[in-house]
């Protein structure tokens, strides 16, 4: 998620290979500026997520700093307008503090007094979930790299404005985990099961292709962002349709068309399957150059995440949004009880040569009673419940 950046999964090429991967779950700590900026419009909030040098990665403090911040303004009968980006020109927010999640339970599991494996997750979702439920104008900014807990960020609000510089992507496969923040939900509900596709492969969408999955809302190039940020914070009436208009009136004429126009039909006959060895068993009847390459790509996932996110996505699809995140919470808990996910961590991120050894190691060793444990309540309790 080989010894070389071209043996990585094509999410990653020309993004810097194994040193995005490294920073897409990797944040520092320590820093002494405030990682969450917010600047007042009168009743419009711009919130900036200010860790550059990480690529804006979320961390528990950050969280913790926008959860209340948010939970204020939705009750508030003074703000109508919240609108989110990141700070520099690489990112919007590439993804969450995964080693220090995996470093907390190790500690925990030594008999040291940790939690921050259960607290990032759990703080993590219900802030999505508040997110997903907001009850004013939430406007994000996706521009640059957005992944994992960037998608959760922004993809479960209601605008999402991509730019020709963005990168959209859930690769949670290829470390051993799934794509969480809320993919059970938003996935499981983009047509053509183009959903199911993305979290087993990966995919990076580029540019308007997010806009065309489905995943943005609106495609604005990066130059006009600025200007559109201006007019939004001087709207005088703040209305789901006004804001629509304002960001469409500065969509250009002709939208970069879909790079995945072509394989459409091929996403919805082969991942479309009741099962990840049936869809493999369809590429290959395709047996088209398109087709074998994405064999090729669910070949280096953890077979283990591949099942857990086959189910994931399925179930999501029936399940009302709150729900998906007390199925999700548990999927992590699980999955830091087991061991691909530390063994993608130390390939990706820690050792560093991307040679992961999942276990078990093929989809026929992974036993339906160990997905169906990932997916039973916590004991005593410890379930996330919104």
């Amino acid at each position: 998620m080989g010894s070389s950046v071209r043996n990585l999964p094509a999410l990653f090429r020309g993004l810097g290979g194994k040193r995005v991967y490294q920073k897409m779950f990797f944040s520092l700590s320590g820093s002494t500026k405030s990682e969450i900026l917010v600047d007042c419009h009168g009743s419009k909030k711009v919130v900036t997520l200010n860790r550059p040098k990480a690529l804006n990665a979320l961390n528990l403090n950050m969280v913790r700093e926008f959860y209340p911040k948010l939970q204020e303004w939705n009750s508030s009968s003074d703000v109508d307008l919240v609108i989110l980006k990141g700070s520099g020109d690489k990112a919007f927010c590439a993804g969450g503090d995964v080693l220090a999640v995996v470093r907390s339970f190790k500690d925990a599991e030594s008999g040291k007094d940790c939690t921050m494996h259960k607290d990032f997750f759990r703080e993590e979702y219900i802030l999505n979930h508040l997110i997903g439920t907001f009850n004013k104008q939430y406007v994000c900014l996706i521009d640059g790299i957005v992944m994992g807990g960037g998608c959760g960020l922004s993809v479960n609000g209601r605008f999402r404005v991509a730019t020709e510089k963005t990168m959209l992507a859930m690769p949670e496969t290829a470390l051993g985990l799934f794509p969480d923040v809320g993919g059970s939900y938003f996935l499981s509900r983009l047509k053509g099961n183009l959903g199911m596709y993305l979290a087993l492969s990966g995919y990076r969408l580029l540019g308007a292709d997010a806009f065309h999955a489905g995943l943005a809302t609106h495609f604005v190039e990066s130059s006009a962002l600025a200007k559109l940020e201006n007019e939004l914070v001087n709207m005088k009436d703040v209305n789901e349709n006004a804001v629509d208009e304002v960001i469409r009136s500065f969509e250009p004429k002709k939208i970069p068309d879909f790079s995945l126009s072509k394989n459409l039909a091929q996403i919805r006959d082969s991942f479309g399957a009741k099962s990840v060895e049936e869809i493999l068993l369809s590429l290959e009847k395709d047996g088209s150059d398109w087709a074998k390459k994405q064999a090729a790509t669910l070949g280096k996932m953890s077979p283990t995440s591949l099942k857990v996110t086959h189910r994931q996505i399925t179930e999501g699809s029936k399940m009302n949004y709150a729900k998906i995140f007390t199925m999700e919470y548990r999927l992590t808990q699980r999955f830091l009880a087991d061991k691909d996910f530390h063994e993608g961590c130390r390939a990706i991120l820690i050792d560093k040569d991307r040679k992961p050894k999942w276990n078990p190691a093929t989809l026929s060793e992974v036993k339906e009673s160990t997905i169906d444990h990932y997916f039973s309540p916590l004991p005593n309790n410890a379930d996330l419940k919104l």
